[in-house]
């Protein structure tokens, strides 16, 4: 099993990033979504990440527990069964038809298969989910290192971020999405996960495929993945914030 530098380091991030998610997850307070306020979450999300880069080095780990850590049922959050017709249709016949879109800044766009995908290098971990209403869960992932999909493609020089586009539509609002940057995007933890605990991905839990950047907080980890687009700003996305949830108020920087 890897561990970090320094677990306490992590747990002490994770304390406090939970806490300021809780807050925002509450979503009544007036003062945090005042235009002043939000100004000095933009300034301090960035000394954050500034902060974090600097402790933990490009390929730090994200600590993997043994397998008598895994909790028995991992737990799903947010959407559980989605209702789009075209995910209804595609998960009554177990995915067979179901593409992963890859577009946007590469050279070379491309839909590829669930099989396909499996072919692909891949990686397993157990790995600890940290959400910001304030549960964690432990669970074994496989799936393939999105950095060798990205390497497929061909990243073109102008690429920055990495955009997951979803199927769901969060309680009946806007599609959900999601994204990281490329320095996240390569690191070898952060999988595209078609497995989980030994078997295929339940749909309560993102099938056929989700997002696992194990250094950041829930809210990242995009499920239900069905596009991949690479940017080079978000500014034609949602509110141009980079996320379903940045773009309610959420921090883009999401790292433990």
């Amino acid at each position: 099993m890897t561990h970090p530098t320094d677990p306490g380091r992590r747990r002490f991030l994770t304390r406090g990033l939970l806490a300021g998610g809780t807050l925002m997850l509450a979503g009544c307070d007036r003062l945090s979504r005042s235009d002043a306020m939000q100004r000095l979450f933009a300034a301090s999300e960035g000394l954050t990440q500034r902060a974090h880069r600097l402790l933990a080095s490009r390929e730090a780990l994200a600590r993997e527990y043994a397998p008598e850590d895994i909790a028995p049922s991992f737990r799903a959050n947010g959407t559980t069964m989605p209702r789009e017709i075209d995910y209804l249709r595609l998960a009554a016949d177990d995915f067979h038809d179901w593409r992963l879109e890859v577009d946007g800044l590469v050279e070379r766009p491309g839909a590829f298969s669930l099989a396909e995908l499996r072919a692909l290098p891949a990686r397993t971990q157990i790995t600890r989910h940290d959400c910001v209403e304030g549960w964690s869960c432990i669970g074994e992932w496989t799936g393939v290192v999105l950095g060798e999909l990205l390497d497929r493609v061909g990243v073109r020089d102008e690429a920055r971020f990495v955009v997951f586009h979803c199927a769901d539509r969060y309680r009946g609002g806007d599609r959900y999405y999601e994204s990281l940057d490329l320095r996240e995007a390569y690191h070898p933890q952060t999988l595209l996960a078609y497995g989980l605990n030994g078997d295929d991905l339940p749909i309560a839990n993102g099938a056929p495929l989700r997002l696992r950047a194990e250094r950041q907080l829930g809210y990242k980890m995009a499920k239900y993945v069905m596009r991949l687009e690479l940017v080079s700003s978000f500014a034609h996305l949602g509110r141009g914030r980079g996320g379903y949830w940045e773009d309610r108020g959420y921090r883009w920087w999401a790292g433990i």
